[in-house]
């Protein structure tokens, strides 16, 4: 593993210019059991000296916790970093393990408000609504959130599952950075509407769980038995009973891409979806989660990988066999309004 940054890329047409692959936080303090705090401090500086600027966090992470655990390294790397988070995962005050979709103006002016605190930053890189409410026009939410823009609490607008449809009604209110949402070798529902909408109107893709949530790098086999009992991915259906094990099947093709690569299963899925960017003609920055200061350096390895046709058509059909959706409630997903 060689010291020198990874190449950049503009986060869509007028957005900010980051490192070609990102780094998602949650897990630094929530969602994937215990962690070690001083490792994923020290993963979070590695990440910039390989060239990782682009670091994602969302206020509904451990209630603002982990907006609060990546303050001290913002704000020790401001003019190093692009930071990403996100509102509309409400939490009721009475039931802190259930999440409601707000995208109303009174909401996302109180959510703005309070990650820049937590986070104790004047201003906001990239601020996404996390989740979309149908019931809100995207039109008044987006509103608002250009408000802000000219306000000066937020640089740049993202939205995170929405569908072709939505993006386009958003962009025409203001230009729009980003689109995140899942996408791997295990999630390509995003193809049909999303992308085509995303590379016509220049807006990046930021694929989240390009690492199908590490069920991808072969680290666990079946939720229920290989994780920790606080672990949310024994809650999603491609991980647990035979949707687990049908799955296990599928990375055989990615094992046997990988051995001819002398690579792991997760830079064969990580270089699979950094080459969508060619393969689509539009930015494309995954941002994979870890914690460990080694998987960071194998991550950021994969940007300089290139698959061959005969790879590609290798794993080309793998998404179309996977057994299980990735949610056990899709609606609030692009692919459930589609």
């Amino acid at each position: 593993m060689t010291d020198s940054k990874i190449a950049k890329v503009e986060l869509g047409t007028g957005g900010p210019e980051v490192g070609v692959q990102g780094l998602g936080c949650m897990g630094m303090s929530f969602a994937y059991g215990p962690t070690d705090a001083d490792e994923a401090r020290a993963t979070l500086e590695r990440a910039l000296e390989l060239g990782v600027t682009h670091y994602d966090t969302a206020d509904a992470y451990g209630q603002g916790e982990n907006e609060k655990f990546l303050s001290p390294f913002f704000k020790a790397h401001r003019d190093e970093v692009v930071i990403a988070t996100k509102f509309a995962l409400a939490i009721p005050p009475d039931e802190p393990t259930k999440r409601i979709i707000r995208n109303d103006v009174p909401y996302i002016r109180q959510a703005v408000e309070a990650s820049l605190k937590r986070l104790d930053l004047d201003v906001i890189d990239l601020y996404y609504m996390h989740r979309r409410d149908p019931s809100v026009p995207i039109e008044e939410t987006v509103g608002v959130m250009a408000e802000l823009v000219r306000e000066g609490k937020v640089k740049h607008l993202g939205l995170s599952e929405v569908t072709g449809g939505e993006l386009r009604a958003a962009q025409a209110v203001h230009p729009i950075a980003a689109v995140q949402s899942e996408w791997s070798l295990f999630s390509r529902d995003i193809e049909a509407g999303v992308v085509p909408a995303a590379r016509e109107l220049g807006v990046a893709l930021v694929p989240y769980s390009p690492l199908g949530r590490g069920f991808l790098t072969g680290s666990f086999a079946n939720a229920e038995k290989d994780l920790t009992a606080d672990d949310f991915r024994r809650m999603q259906p491609r991980f647990t009973g035979e949707n687990a094990a049908a799955n296990v099947a599928l990375l055989e093709p990615i094992r046997a891409v990988a051995d001819s690569h002398s690579a792991s299963l997760g830079q064969i899925a990580l270089a699979w979806v950094q080459q969508q960017a060619a393969m689509h003609g539009l930015p494309v920055v995954p941002i994979p989660g870890t914690r460990k200061r080694s998987r960071i350096e194998e991550n950021v390895a994969a940007t300089r990988m290139v698959l061959s046709e005969d790879d590609m058509a290798l794993l080309e059909p793998i998404a179309s066999k996977v057994a299980g959706t990735r949610y056990a409630d899709m609606t609030f997903t692009s692919a459930g309004r589609e």
